[in-house]
């Protein structure tokens, strides 16, 4: 990923990690820790326990006012009418061809007043667009700089917030956590139970700390961007910049159910109605690798009958699954579970497989 250099964002939380012997890389124009331990350690204790993360490189836009959620709804491709105060929405911000400038939860804070959170690498060119597409007509502010934003994910995360355990999936409220006031929302980017809470940066390394000593009884562990990273992969749940960009749409992506056509115009529509109308011509895939294969990583080529046909978005080695696994792009006709494909790795192809989503498969 590159050496650390004098340019890279710290959040408040930087000598904590420090502390606690986190390994340091660039993400985002961030230098994040990826791991303190193990990716591996980190990924299970999410999966098994509950695990504590510092997103605050993510970015926190603020849209309020009179016309805000007329505004959203044209600028979103979700339908912001079916939320209501107090919940969330996963929903996409395209451009006029329908690609995806950034993918993001619309948390509806009160009445007239929205916050998006939005991918640490696009909270300037997403503030500059709702700016510009606002033209005045709601304010649309940045307050990334004003907020901190830790993730706690596990199943065991909602005995470390009593107080919030009665929050609904995709539900946010206000509530003091450790004596630091907080927006928590029952949302994460994990696939297990778990919160995001915003507070102030003043009071993000008290809130850090008093979770990491509530949870010791739990096990709970400190976790880096490199199990963020796996966790999210076995669910399948995109990495915008890498499985979604502004040159692929929601439908290409497979996400077409966070794509209200329904709702009237918004940013992006013709195109994306005319691919749920007649079709793309290609799909983003999840795979599992066979045993023992190498895992696979971004940009390795993907064959298919021996010929390319893709290639890899995102891969890495699945602590859950015990195999290498991935998402890549492959042509409509051939994007069908349990088709066999082959990932080419280091000259070399190994042996893979087509599944449904998520590859994680949760017991019932």
């Amino acid at each position: 990923m590159g050496g650390i250099t004098n340019s890279l964002k710290r959040t408040l939380l930087h000598s904590a990690h420090i502390a606690l012997g986190a390994k340091m890389v660039p993400f985002g124009g961030w230098e994040m820790p990826v791991l303190y331990t193990s990716i591996r350690e980190e990924h299970l204790a999410v999966r098994e326990r509950v695990g504590l993360f510092d997103v605050s490189h993510m970015g926190e836009l603020v849209v309020s006012g009179f016309r805000a959620e007329a505004f959203l709804n044209r600028v979103l491709t979700n339908d912001v009418r079916r939320s209501q105060a107090g919940r969330a929405q996963y929903t996409f911000l395209c451009n006029d061809q329908g690609g995806i400038l950034d993918d993001l939860v619309l948390y509806w804070l009160e009445p007239m007043r929205f916050l998006l959170l939005v991918n640490a690498a696009n909270i300037y060119r997403d503030f500059g667009w709702l700016t510009e597409q606002a033209a005045g007509t709601v304010r649309v502010e940045n307050h990334s700089d004003e907020i901190a934003t830790l993730a706690l994910q596990g199943p065991l995360a909602p005995r470390l917030l009593p107080m919030a355990a009665g929050l609904g999936i995709f539900h946010i409220g206000a509530f003091d956590v450790c004596g630091v006031r907080c927006w928590v929302a029952r949302t994460g980017y994990t696939g297990e139970d778990g919160f995001e809470l915003f507070c102030a940066p003043d009071d993000a390394l008290q809130l850090w700390n008093a979770l990491l000593t509530c949870g010791a009884e739990f096990g709970i562990k400190p976790c880096g961007l490199g199990a963020r990273d796996t966790l999210r992969l076995e669910m399948c749940y995109p990495l915008h910049g890498q499985d979604i960009t502004p040159e692929t749409t929601p439908i290409e992506a497979g996400l077409s159910r966070f794509v209200a056509l329904d709702k009237g115009e918004f940013l992006g529509r013709a195109v994306l109605a005319g691919q749920k109308e007649k079709g793309v011509h290609r799909k983003l895939v999840p795979f599992q690798m066979t045993a023992g294969a190498p895992p696979p990583r971004p940009h390795y080529p993907i064959f298919a009958g021996g010929k390319r046909v893709g290639e890899v978005t995102s891969g890495a080695p699945s602590p859950s699954l015990g195999v290498g696994i991935g998402m890549g792009y492959v042509a409509t006709e051939l994007a069908q579970a349990s088709s066999p494909i082959e990932i080419e790795i280091r000259g070399k192809t190994y042996p893979a497989t087509i599944e449904n989503k998520p590859l994680l498969k949760r017991k019932p």
